[in-house]
């Protein structure tokens, strides 16, 4: 286990390079220029010089990425062009937000997701089979910035149950948190009823019910639990699509996080905030990928066997 941790852990370096090289080049082939937010009414060509020198923007795009990643790998992710803050500071302190969101629609995305699959398995081609595979369907093809905007008119706007926007409390976090968490539901519970309707057909099965078990737990404590490993791999793989996913909600809902100070960065061409905030994001996919692998090897001795 320990020798197909190392390499999995391993194999994340070059990644991350490849990931760096790639949005370090995208950043700065969108067109627009920070030093244009910089400049006040009557500023002259050599205010734009001392500004672009000041902020090591005159140097070679090769030159510029390789002093951004030296500072980056010792945890210095520069200063915000337009803030004049840290990007460190500023991404510690909005990253509470988003990590909060991506936790609750964890949670919803899998106690919905296996709780459909179960019910649909164990009321296959029935109307609650029916009704529930229609409310996965649903979550995995409604784009989530509608669905938000669709629970926010019902149970904002014209129910009042819940705040349109902020994050101060359990309430401001409901609707964005099933909004996000929508989506996975749906999938997770597509999978787990697949999953378990291939178990309905061993026959350890019946040789369960040959011994006298009930239905319900011979669903819950021998099913499931062998129905669980594709049900792991997807969500270790949600861990992190959520977190991006996230990014859009919080602009929708008007939350802070990673995604409104992204959004804001990417406005005003601010390419350290810019730059760190996607290279969070995108190892967060990559890690999340990362812990559905180990999920799966400690689950599966014949994936660990492999790099024995």
């Amino acid at each position: 286990m320990w020798i197909y941790i190392l390499r999995r852990t391993l194999l994340l370096i070059p990644i991350f390079f490849i990931i760096s090289v790639v949005v370090f080049s995208l950043i700065h082939l969108v067109p627009g220029d920070p030093i244009d937010s910089l400049l006040i009414p009557g500023s002259t060509a050599e205010d734009r010089v001392e500004l672009t020198k000041a902020y090591g923007l005159d140097k070679s795009l090769p030159v510029q990425y390789c002093v951004w990643l030296q500072k980056f790998v010792t945890g210095d992710m520069g200063q915000s062009i337009i803030e004049k803050q840290p990007v460190k500071d500023m991404i510690l302190y909005n990253m509470p937000f988003t990590i909060r969101l991506g936790v609750a629609s964890l949670f919803v995305s899998f106690f919905l997701g296996v709780s459909l699959g179960i019910i649909s398995s164990a009321a296959k081609n029935t109307f609650i089979d029916y009704i529930s595979m229609i409310i996965a369907l649903l979550g995995v093809t409604v784009p989530a910035f509608w669905l938000g905007l669709i629970l926010m008119l019902i149970f904002s706007v014209m129910l009042g149950w819940f705040p349109v926007s902020g994050s101060g409390s359990l309430k401001t976090l409901f609707l964005p948190a099933v909004t996000v968490g929508m989506g996975g539901a749906g999938l997770i519970a597509r999978i787990t009823r697949v999953s378990m309707l291939e178990m309905y057909n061993k026959e350890f099965v019946l040789l369960l019910y040959a011994k006298g078990l009930s239905r319900s737990a011979i669903i819950i404590k021998h099913i499931f639990r062998n129905a669980l490993m594709p049900v792991i791999t997807i969500f270790g793989l949600r861990l992190g699509w959520i977190l991006g996913g996230a990014v859009t909600i919080e602009i929708v809902f008007s939350r802070p996080g990673i995604g409104s100070m992204l959004l804001s960065a990417l406005y005003r061409r601010d390419y350290p905030v810019v730059q760190a905030s996607l290279v969070f994001l995108t190892m967060a996919v990559i890690i999340g990928a990362f812990i559905a692998d180990l999920m799966y090897a400690y689950a599966d001795p014949r994936v660990r066997d492999v790099y024995k």
